[in-house]
């Protein structure tokens, strides 16, 4: 990286003159080739929703969010309501395109436009979602929405130390480790350790052929198993 200096023979960053805030998110509809993003709804995704999750065998999916396992459908629905068409977290149900079916919710979150910087959040991926070729676009569709079209210059994951799951799937994303905030929450009535993840603007390039190639139809078997992972095409 080019070192930069002020007139005191600092070192300082690297300039941005026509730095501009960016817009705040809008609520869109994304369309890949494998799921849709749409703003949720409670009254068009709640059931499917609840219904999806239900397919779990027990609670763990939920062990590091911050809403508990919903005990019957009118408790998910309330959720679901509460959340809708919040500013900031702003919440999107993922759409399998073969059922047209709600599969999953994630959110963007932590929205800066002063600094361009926003997170991806309440990831809540059902067993219809997770470790799918759904479940990688529907991170794409986002990451490319912030980062591309609203020229965010930095992309957050964040998660509970503990959880590997979350840490393994930001390194597969492309996000790179900044570190361990130490007791940074209480949640659950428990400490919880939050470990940084970001994706920069100039990584973007080399994601996005990444995750292209990676989404291609030809970059699967007939039986849907990958031909090439999404790390060895970065």
């Amino acid at each position: 990286m080019t070192q930069h200096t002020n007139q005191f023979g600092q070192p300082v960053g690297a300039p941005l003159p026509e730095w501009q805030s960016r817009s705040w998110p809008a609520y869109e509809t994304f369309t890949g080739h494998y799921c849709r993003l749409e703003p949720l709804s409670a009254e068009r995704h709640g059931r499917e929703l609840y219904a999806a999750y239900a397919q779990a065998s027990d609670g763990r999916d939920w062990t590091y969010m911050f809403a508990e396992p919903f005990t019957d459908e009118e408790a998910y629905l309330a959720y679901a309501s509460k959340i809708e068409q919040g500013r900031d977290p702003m919440h999107f149900a993922v759409i399998d395109l073969q059922t047209q079916r709600a599969v999953g919710t994630l959110a963007l979150m932590r929205i800066d436009t002063t600094h361009g910087s926003i997170e991806i959040g309440h990831v809540a991926f059902s067993p219809l979602l997770k470790q799918t070729r759904m479940a990688t676009e529907a991170h794409y569709l986002l990451m490319r929405y912030a980062l591309e079209q609203l020229g965010y210059c930095r992309y957050e994951w964040k998660c509970d130390s503990c959880n590997q799951p979350s840490r393994q799937a930001a390194l597969r994303l492309g996000f790179q480790f900044e570190g361990t905030f130490r007791q940074a929450i209480v949640y659950n009535g428990r400490s919880r350790d939050t470990c940084w993840f970001s994706i920069i603007d100039g990584e973007w390039p080399q994601l996005k052929q990444a995750f292209e190639r990676w989404l291609a139809a030809d970059n699967f078997n007939e039986d849907g198993t990958q031909r090439a992972k999404l790390q060895a095409l970065r």
